[in-house]
């Protein structure tokens, strides 16, 4: 039985004669192995990214929404708000209208809610404070809507205009103070039109007095935790259903209800299948450079075999077995896909730390993707190996003596 220590070195000095073209075969592994890495690590950055924007933008948050206008009312609100589990709900109602400062005008977004709607939202101020469920004429404003959109800044107790354009073509225009301003977030409003930064929010009770209606527009709630959120949906689900007179073998047919549901845990699980649905993607597209890098060793060893048929009916004749023959073989074939394993996990890793900030992706390198990138390695070189090793390892030695 060949010693490890001598097949070790037999193996690397095969290796070394050839420097060119190991070099080649080992940069095969290297680019699979990086690219396995690079592609791991960018749908786990991917999945991370999508929890980190559904959390950022709502805390255990379940929405009820209106599919067709005068349906949910204070009665709605009071059902909503009295379900086990739910600590917090906004009426939201979004208009579009005109917000006038000094002598400019911007046609903006505008949101009517009430009280709960910061923390259910993850709101944070950086001026002032959020709408309380006693203001009547105050407006809080995104950062940008604040800071960039018009020529002279909006500041923390600056009075604004707030005009909305009724059915009837008549203009209702309202002075506000600005309670608040919004923290610069670049967040998106679940359920909303645009990001935070450009949104303006005013007490829903006084929308509707403004525009003479009574309806909301949807219902953001917040349920007691992230485990729950669910469940509490369901029973959200239920009330408004019995509310609205849908039979319970109804309540899995959307379409059969006028208002929709969504939750937290919900979009977390759809925006983690998108992911997972992404991150097979890219690593099926990274084994396809992995394939081609063990068909490189496979054919260098197949290579090596034939050129070295002489030197193998010599190591028969010294006494080496069938099985030493093999293992030789299949080490050098390990040697050089292990070698390039380690330089393509540590290429995967700075692509993967690379694309990752240019894309602005959260860094997700998991300590197991290394584990990855050496038993992938090994297996490639064991796999690649194995047949041109075996083809030595059967040789006769007499007529590999005599092969010219």
């Amino acid at each position: 039985m060949v010693q490890f220590k001598q097949a070790l070195r037999i193996a690397a000095s095969s290796i070394g004669s050839a420097k060119l073209r190991s070099a080649l075969t080992t940069l095969g592994i290297v680019i699979g192995v990086a690219a396995v890495i690079t592609n791991a690590s960018l749908g786990a950055s991917f999945n991370q990214f999508f929890e980190d924007e559904v959390a950022s933008v709502g805390s255990n948050f379940v929405i009820a929404y209106s599919k067709q206008p005068n349906l949910f009312f204070d009665n709605e609100y009071e059902l909503i708000k009295n379900t086990p589990g739910i600590t917090g709900v906004s009426p939201r109602k979004w208009m579009s209208g005109e917000l006038s400062y000094l002598s400019e005008t911007k046609n903006v977004n505008i949101a009517g809610v009430s009280e709960d709607f910061q923390e259910i939202q993850s709101l944070e101020l950086d001026e002032g404070s959020f709408l309380s469920d006693k203001d009547s004429y105050a407006v809080v404003l995104g950062y940008d809507m604040a800071n960039e959109e018009f020529e002279r800044k909006i500041s923390h107790r600056s009075t604004v205009d707030i005009a909305f354009r009724l059915e009837d073509g008549s203009v209702v225009i309202k002075t506000f103070k600005v309670k608040g301003i919004l923290q610069e977030s670049k967040e998106t409003v679940i359920g909303g039109n645009g990001d935070t930064d450009t949104m303006i929010f005013i007490p829903v009770s006084t929308m509707n007095e403004m525009l003479g209606e009574k309806d909301y527009g949807a219902f953001f709630a917040m349920a007691n935790s992230l485990e729950n959120v669910g469940d509490i949906s369901d029973d959200v689900d239920d009330r408004l259903a019995r509310n609205f007179g849908i039979p319970k073998r109804d309540l899995e047919d959307e379409d059969s209800k006028p208002y929709g549901i969504v939750d937290q845990a919900e979009i977390l699980e759809q925006t983690g299948q998108i992911g997972d649905a992404l991150g097979s993607f890219l690593l099926a597209v990274a084994l396809i450079s992995l394939i081609v890098g063990s068909i490189g060793i496979m054919n260098i060893m197949l290579v090596t075999v034939t050129e070295r048929t002489r030197e193998i009916g010599i190591l028969k004749s010294l006494g080496y077995t069938n099985s030493g023959i093999l293992s030789l073989f299949l080490l050098e074939s390990v040697l050089v896909s292990l070698f390039g394993g380690i330089l393509g996990t540590l290429v995967g890793g700075l692509g993967a730390f690379a694309l990752e900030t240019a894309l602005k992706l959260p860094t997700v390198f998991p300590f197991t993707l290394i584990q990855i990138g050496f038993f992938v390695s090994v297996m490639v070189g064991v796999v690649a190996g194995v047949y041109p090793a075996r083809k030595a390892a059967k040789m006769n030695p007499v007529e590999a003596l005599r092969y010219e």
